[in-house]
């Protein structure tokens, strides 16, 4: 460290700087919303949300870069002339408090609450902007009564039910899993590999949405990521074709499968039945029995993940029976196998080895008939082809009614489809990827579903004026133990109920809902979060919303996202909303990691957010997380250096206690040279905060602040108004990013705090004209000259300027110019 670095360090306390600002902003409380600025027109709205966090214990590396990126606009916002609505809460239900409380012999509201109220004395000293008097948590019975309510509406409108089906289920958690939450076959939360169950659960049908929320992703495609849409679009999985009907033997209903290539029916030569499905014990004949119920054994041991996998063996078993082909009237055997899944459509499909690889391996398998339906490219045999599933006429595609041969497949499509309708065997048909949302869960922190169970009545909703329907709290620790069915079943005193139709004995819902519920709407109640009278209050949500700016990770692409875009339809349906789209813009940030990996204590590479506070400060820990590289990349901590943003914030700071002008000073007599590199410096990071490259506007600071210093110790002297105008400018823009060393140096520069109610400084737009700019002469592809022009210098007046200079006629020493290119005013590059 040099001498000038050890003074400007020994001036700067970073721990007294944070303790001296921590109580006046408390007291300021500057980002509070108010609903009257905007109800008045005083100021336009703003709503900036970041996702809120799960409090499984004090922040991490990665709460500190999304808070830091999200700071940045929302105070940049506030600047503008906005009013922010920038509030915080805890998504507080979920299992990792419930396991905490297992260990302990706690109630999981000990755990949690402890844990919040941590993290709430973390976010204050990372000096968060955020609106504190609208904090929520989802596990408060005044927040979960909502929740609740909106459950019962859901149902109103047929949105919620219950049926028996085969569900992902985790053996480590006791729990159902939506199919989102099973990643490569095991529990995104612990990582056990994933069976099926069958169980009886409650579903949301946000396939009845499936249309609307893929056609509402176009408007979003520049607001959002690229990534996120695509995902979306991909889990969604719109896909057109035909419902076609199969005849059985022995069944009296058709079976009817749906394909998105009708047009290869003359191909179909057997079918395919999922094991698990229960078409499959229904179809199978005596004979078979015994085999299938060994197969479906065997099946039931492999993830929906691993029956996907396509290296997998193809394995089967004939269930003794034979459908009809509709197209050719043909025979064909009714097989049941493992790379059909129960929950598409009816769980068969036609099987077209011809066409589909998959079909082909099980056929060959199996020595079963394979025709193609449509004509292979030339060479297609020679070089080991065997489906073939692209692009060309028909060929075998023909009966006595109908014929698809010489067609392409769109043509030949439709004319199927035509032939089926008229027929009575098909429907033109759009199918989704999409599945309903399972949403029970065998757990007890959660909120309960408000279903009470009557043996006469049947399923009866707890009256509105009984909600909430509160978890009991004399649970903890062995109660909660997971046993496979809910904890909540084995309370006797909170299951056991009075009907409230009939009056007789019933039980409670034991099931609790999935924490994804609670954050789908969570964005709503912040518009109105003491409202004791509804969810939410739509005039107050009319003034706000919907969100203008969201932040969070990307791995909520799926999740979360597509979740709470389904409520806010449902809600709009219900004349709740007048939007259909929950957050009009979409950020979301890469990760922090170290030495190239993920950070893990087994691999002993984890970085402890407080222990990087104790070295560096806050501000130092922000401006490097917002420094080291665009928001949607990852961060490696080893490649960063907190140490060195230390020693910037200490040089901005100093400027501040340089300043010898009064605050007021008229800029404009300043210098000239400083003041152009001031107002260049906020055009600048204006256009760059509109377009999230954060990482650079800290680097344009970084270059003001060198040429304030340039200025002062080059005889412009502490005095000039530039120097002021520009130290200003150098507090103002750090607000956004090092909120404590900006405060300060605002006091030091003799304002009344706080910085950050600022107004973001205004642009001489005279002083953007560059008198001349830098041409840069090349001979060869090699720089040989710089030369002062004019910046609306013509290409011919340019390329004179570069022919008469002197070095550049050096450089040609006579050699003929064959060709001269010019970029006015940049660049002229000369070939000889």
């Amino acid at each position: 460290m040099s001498e000038q670095e050890h003074s400007e360090a020994s001036s700067y306390d970073v721990q007294a700087v944070e303790s001296k600002w921590l109580p006046v902003w408390e007291d300021l409380d500057p980002f509070r919303a108010d609903d009257e600025v905007v109800r008045s027109g005083e100021r336009p709205k703003y709503y900036a949300l970041t996702m809120f966090p799960y409090p499984s214990g004090d922040l991490h590396m990665g709460h500190a870069e999304v808070m830091a990126l999200h700071d940045v606009i929302a105070r940049y916002r506030r600047m503008q002339g906005y009013e922010v609505l920038n509030p915080m809460g805890w998504d507080s239900f979920g299992l990792n408090a419930e396991n905490a409380a297992i260990k302990q012999d706690e109630h999981p509201a000990t755990f949690t609450y402890a844990n919040i109220e941590t993290q709430y004395e973390s976010f204050k000293r990372y000096a968060t902007a955020f609106d504190w008097s609208r904090r929520l948590h989802t596990s408060d019975p005044e927040y979960y009564h909502w929740t609740q309510w909106l459950f019962l509406k859901f149902r109103e409108r047929g949105l919620a039910y219950r049926k028996l089906s085969p569900v992902n289920w985790c053996p480590q958690d006791q729990t159902v899993l939506a199919n989102e939450q099973v990643v490569d076959g095991r529990c995104e939360r612990c990582g056990a590999e994933v069976t099926k169950r069958e169980l009886t659960q409650w579903y949301f049908k946000i396939t009845e949405y499936a249309e609307r929320l893929l056609r509402d992703l176009e408007p979003l495609e520049e607001r959002w990521p690229d990534r996120v849409v695509h995902s979306q679009r991909n889990w969604i999985g719109r896909s057109e074709g035909a419902h076609v009907a199969f005849a059985v033997e022995g069944r009296d209903e058709p079976v009817t499968v749906y394909t998105t290539r009708p047009d290869t029916l003359f191909g179909a030569t057997f079918m395919v039945v999922a094991a698990d499905a229960h078409l499959a014990a229904e179809l199978v004949t005596d004979e078979q029995r015994p085999a299938y119920e060994a197969y479906l054994a065997e099946v039931r041991k492999s993830s929906e993940i691993e029956r996907m996998a396509t290296d997998r063996p193809k394995t089967g078993v004939f269930l003794g029976v034979h459908a009809t082909n509709p197209v050719t009237g043909e025979r064909i055997p009714v097989w049941a196998a493992d790379y059909v899944l129960a929950d598409y459509g009816t769980g068969a499909i036609m099987a077209v080895p011809g066409g589909d690889q998959r079909d082909y391996e099980f056929a060959k398998a199996h020595d079963l008939p394979i025709i193609y339906t449509v004509q292979p490219p030339e060479g297609f045999e020679e070089s080991g082809g065997e489906a073939y599933a692209g692009a060309g006429p028909a060929i075998n595609s023909a009966n006595d009614e109908v014929s698809l041969n010489g067609l392409e497949v769109a043509d030949a499509k439709r004319t199927i489809i035509d032939w089926l309708v008229a027929k009575g065997l098909g429907t033109a048909a759009v199918n989704y990827r999409l599945r309903d949302w399972l949403l029970s869960r065998q757990r007890f922190w959660g909120a309960p579903i408000p279903i009470i169970h009557c043996p006469a009545c049947g399923e009866v909703p707890v009256p509105e004026d009984q909600l909430p329907v509160v978890l009991p709290d004399n649970l903890k620790g062995a109660d909660l133990k997971p046993k496979g069915v809910s904890p909540l079943a084995a309370a006797e005193e909170w299951v056991n109920v009075d009907c409230p139709t009939c009056g007789g004995p019933a039980k409670r819902d034991s099931d609790t809902m999935d924490t994804f519920v609670d954050s789908s709407w969570y964005f709503l109640r912040f518009c109105s979060p003491g409202n004791d009278q509804m969810a939410f209050d739509p005039e107050q949500v009319r003034l706000w919303g919907p969100v203008d700016q969201y932040v969070g990770g990307v791995e909520h692409a799926v999740l979360h996202l597509l979740y709470a875009r389904f409520f806010t339809k449902v809600l709009h349906d219900m004349g709740l909303l007048d939007f259909t789209e929950p957050f009009q813009a979409l950020l979301g940030q890469g990760v922090v990691i170290n030495q190239g990996k993920k950070m893990s204590k087994s691999l002993g590479n984890g970085i402890s957010l407080g222990e990087q506070l104790e070295l560096y400060g806050v501000d130092a820990v922000r401006l490097t997380l917002v420094f080291a590289s665009p928001p949607e990349d990852n961060i490696d901590w080893a490649d960063v250096s907190p140490a060195g943003s230390v020693r910037f914030l200490q040089r901005a700071w100093r400027l501040s206690g340089d300043v010898t002008s009064e605050p007021g000073t008229d800029p404009t007599t300043g210098d000239a040279v400083l003041r152009k590199a001031t107002h260049r410096t906020i055009h600048d990071a204006t256009a760059l905060l509109e377009g999230h490259r954060f990482n650079v506007v800290v680097a344009r600071v970084m270059e003001l602040v060198n040429a304030t210093r340039k200025a002062i110790d080059s005889g412009c002297g502490p005095a000039d108004p530039a120097v002021r105008e520009a130290t200003e400018t150098v507090a103002i823009l750090l607000s956004l990013v090092a909120p404590y060393t900006a405060e300060d140096m605002w006091e030091r520069l003799g304002h009344e705090p706080s910085v950050a109610q600022v107004a973001w400084p205004a642009v001489d737009e005279a002083l953007l004209v560059e008198e001349s700019v830098t041409a840069v002469v090349q001979i060869q592809g090699k720089v040989k000259a710089r030369i002062e022009v004019a910046p609306d210098v013509s290409d011919a007046d340019l390329e004179a300027a570069a022919m008469a200079d002197a070095d550049v006629v050096r450089a040609i020493d006579g050699r003929e110019v064959r060709r001269v290119i010019v970029r006015a005013p940049k660049l002229v590059n000369i070939v000889v």
